[in-house]
Formats: C-alpha cells, sequence, structure tokens
C-alpha cells in the first residue's frame, strides 16, 4: 500500500538495559537485515533512530524533527496514538493490533532463561534475526546485563 515506510526506533540513547539491550546501530542493522532476509526491498523501508524527549506535549514535534514528510502512522501504542490525536499533527493514524502472542519482553526473557542445550527463543524470531542476535552476542549481554542489575538492586 505504502511506496516507502519509515520505521522510527525510539529510546535511541538506552542500550546495554534489561528492557532495552541492543544500541541504537544494533537495533537498525537488525531490522535491516531481517527486512532483507525476509525478501522486502531495502529501497520501500527507511530505518531512523530517535531519542527520547521524555515530554508527551512536545513528543510529534521532535519526531518531525527527526523524519522525512510522512503522512501516515502506524502504531499499537496507545501512548504514540495519544500524543498524535493531542497535537496540530494532520497525519492520518492507523492503529493496529498485535496479531502474534510474542512480544519483545517475552523474546527477551526466553533469551534470558536459555542455555547451550535449550535455545527455544529462536522460534520466536525469524532465522536470521536469531543468527545476527547470536552473532553479535545478544544471550550471553543479556545474562551479563541481569545479573549485574540484579547484583546492583538494592535489597
Amino acid at each position: 500500500k505504502n511506496e516507502k515506510i519509515i520505521i522510527a526506533i525510539g529510546s535511541a540513547e538506552k542500550n546495554f538495559l534489561p528492557n532495552n539491550p541492543l544500541n541504537a546501530g544494533e537495533r537498525v542493522q537488525m531490522i535491516d537485515e531481517t527486512l532483507k532476509a525476509e525478501g522486502i526491498d531495502p529501497g520501500r523501508f527507511l530505518t531512523i533512530p530517535i531519542r527520547n524527549i521524555n515530554n508527551y506535549a512536545l513528543w510529534v514535534d521532535h519526531m518531525n524533527l527527526y523524519l522525512p514528510p510522512y503522512d501516515t502512522i502506524y502504531t499499537g501504542s496507545q501512548i504514540v496514538k495519544a500524543c498524535y490525536e493531542g497535537s496540530q499533527s494532520n497525519k492520518q493514524l492507523i492503529q493496529i493490533k498485535r496479531v502474534l502472542p510474542i512480544s519483545a519482553t517475552k523474546i527477551r526473557e526466553a533469551i534470558t532463561n536459555s542455555t547451550d542445550t535449550n535455545s527455544e527463543w529462536e522460534a520466536l524470531v525469524p532465522p536470521h534475526t536469531a543468527k545476527l542476535l547470536k552473532e553479535m552476542k545478544i544471550p550471553q549481554r543479556l545474562k551479563d546485563i541481569n545479573e549485574t542489575m540484579n547484583e546492583t538492586k538494592y535489597k
């Protein structure tokens, strides 16, 4: 339907955290390479990491500073929906529904709980994504991050 899709990666400044283990460049690489591996023409999408500004009243204007012109927003986020509806934006907003019973949180949990003999998480992502995450050593990074976070929590 669309000639080109812009994929905005939010909270690009966050990395090496339990819920954001990849840095912005790694996220872009994972998305771009996975879409290419799935046969999607790279000329049909553009992936842009964007820092969070932690101010919903200014968020739409902030997005517009970093993105090329666009007229439609596809989102499954109620916050994104509310931000655009509350702005003076004339963009078309299309709410998408989650159709698969999977989320990044579930994938991260499965990776964290995996072992050398049990890597069930690989079935939760496309084959190229699993290969790339292993090449980036994300399973070990997630375990290290979670171990460090557990050690440093106040008890």
